[in-house]
């Protein structure tokens, strides 16, 4: 399997870097796109360096380069994954504004009729944001907010990640055992001990 990842400039970076994580560690492999503000975000907000998120990915690109490989319908991928995703980067991807390579390598996803998954990262929300998710989504790209779910039980920052890496990986059938899913034997003992039946 072959996926390309892009980080863009929206808070939240260590959802990306969670993910190449978990996809080193199947062995799937990454082509990477980095956002310059991403790169920014990533200092400020991880114990990570830019060369350490780099280093997790099969391969990388500079946002700048617009006759890289991942920039052609010709380059077979199972899909794409923006995770944050920026309204800047959105916008671009809902306007086919293909400024910049993590733009285009979406346009090419959508327009080859591939899975693109959006960890939009916002809120509150406006009405022009509605509009270019509206806009993202008849295009064909998938929506996914990192909003967390609490019915697992989750302790940890770590728990919370988990989850929004966990439902990407389901959307592009990629086995993991990152959170508790309802109805699980786990998840029914915790109930269990709380007084609830099944």
């Amino acid at each position: 399997m072959r996926l390309i990842v892009g980080i863009s400039g929206a808070t939240g970076s260590i959802y990306g870097i969670r993910l190449l994580e978990i996809l080193r560690q199947k062995k799937i492999e990454t082509h990477l796109v980095i956002s310059s503000t991403s790169k920014k975000i990533i200092l400020q907000e991880t114990p990570y360096l830019v060369e350490d998120v780099k280093g997790l990915a099969s391969c990388v690109y500079e946002n700048e380069d617009l006759g890289a490989s991942i920039s052609s319908g010709s380059f077979l991928s199972e899909g794409m994954v923006i995770i944050p995703c920026s309204i800047k980067s959105l916008s671009g991807i809902a306007n086919s504004f293909n400024e910049n390579l993590l733009i285009r390598a979406a346009d090419v996803t959508l327009k080859e009729r591939r899975k693109l998954v959006l960890v939009v990262r916002e809120t509150p929300f406006h009405l022009g944001h509605i509009e270019l998710m509206l806009q993202a989504s008849r295009m064909g790209a998938t929506l996914l907010p990192p909003i967390p779910a609490f019915y697992f039980h989750p302790k940890t920052i770590d728990d919370l990640i988990n989850h929004t890496v966990g439902k990407v990986l389901d959307l592009f059938g990629i086995d993991h055992h990152l959170f508790n899913r309802w109805g699980s034997n786990s998840l029914k003992k915790t109930l269990r001990k709380k007084g609830f039946k099944n």
